[in-house]
């Protein structure tokens, strides 16, 4: 299994630049974007901060994809 996260779209949503929600959840603007790229898996603390911020459940933002090779 894989994590895969719709950061990017929440975000766009709500018209917040990287920057804005780096400083919003207290991380550098290169964690969101390692996030958004799937090369960062924030930690379970992060992931309830980014879900609280757009009041929304953690699954609603991040969530588990079958890998095809299981």
């Amino acid at each position: 299994m894989a994590v895969d996260n719709k950061l990017k779209v929440y975000r766009a949503n709500h018209n917040l630049t990287q920057q804005d929600l780096a400083d919003k959840v207290g991380v550098t603007r290169q964690t969101i974007i390692a996030i958004e790229a799937n090369k960062y898996l924030p930690s379970l603390g992060l992931a309830l901060k980014i879900s609280r911020h757009f009041q929304v459940n953690v699954e609603d933002i991040f969530f588990y994809k079958e890998d095809n090779d299981s």
